[in-house]
């Protein structure tokens, strides 16, 4: 039983349709007229919400039989216990629809034009293989605020937002993993202080 967008719906008699059931009146909406009905492959919250409940479990159970390392508070089995009870949490809210009621109807994008839009899909690839080859030269401060900045202009952020979050993001990610976990990042032209 397809669900699109708010309100009670349901297959139509023949199946190739669904019932609309907003507003009280009911009214067969052929499967042409569906938002998305030419897409092969729709799954149901309560499939994509198990199917993360069983991955986050197999992370927490994986993560939980890694053994400690001595002297150190924070083991290996930290990440993956974090990670998996997340996803475990996130996948019985999406399974049970908790937060449904705050979600925005999605609208249609317009179409800006660029024939460059396309290629926004390179930048992740793009950055990675900066990172590979930028960090020990440069340094992971530089390296990750560049990466920071690039990624949120590419998803449209303002400048004044993108800017702060690429000079305070990498020193708290930094912070982390020299304090807390007690892994070096290259320190390159800018060492941090600590």
């Amino acid at each position: 039983m397809p669900c699109h967008g708010g309100g009670a719906k349901s297959a139509g008699p023949d199946g190739k349709g669904y019932l609309d059931l907003e507003g009280g009146r009911g009214r067969l909406v052929p499967e042409r007229e569906r938002p998305g009905g030419n897409d092969p492959v729709q799954l149901s919250d309560r499939v994509t919400g198990g199917v993360l409940v069983i991955l986050g479990g197999l992370a927490a159970w994986s993560g939980s039989r890694l053994p400690a390392v001595p002297g150190q508070d924070v083991g290996p089995a930290a990440f993956p216990l974090l990670i998996g009870s997340g996803l475990v949490i996130c996948g019985v809210l999406i399974a049970f629809g908790i937060g449904r009621s705050f979600e925005v109807p999605e609208e249609e994008a317009p179409a800006t034009g660029s024939r460059f839009n396309g290629l926004r899909v390179l930048i992740p690839p793009a950055l990675l293989l900066f990172y590979m080859l930028a960090s020990e030269p440069l340094g992971f401060l530089p390296t990750a605020a560049i990466m920071v900045f690039v990624t949120a202009v590419a998803l449209g952020a303002r400048l004044r937002l993108a800017v702060p979050i690429a000079l305070v993001a990498p020193v708290l990610v930094h912070l982390a993993f020299y304090k807390l976990l007690r892994v070096p990042l290259p320190d390159g032209v800018l060492p941090a202080p600590w």
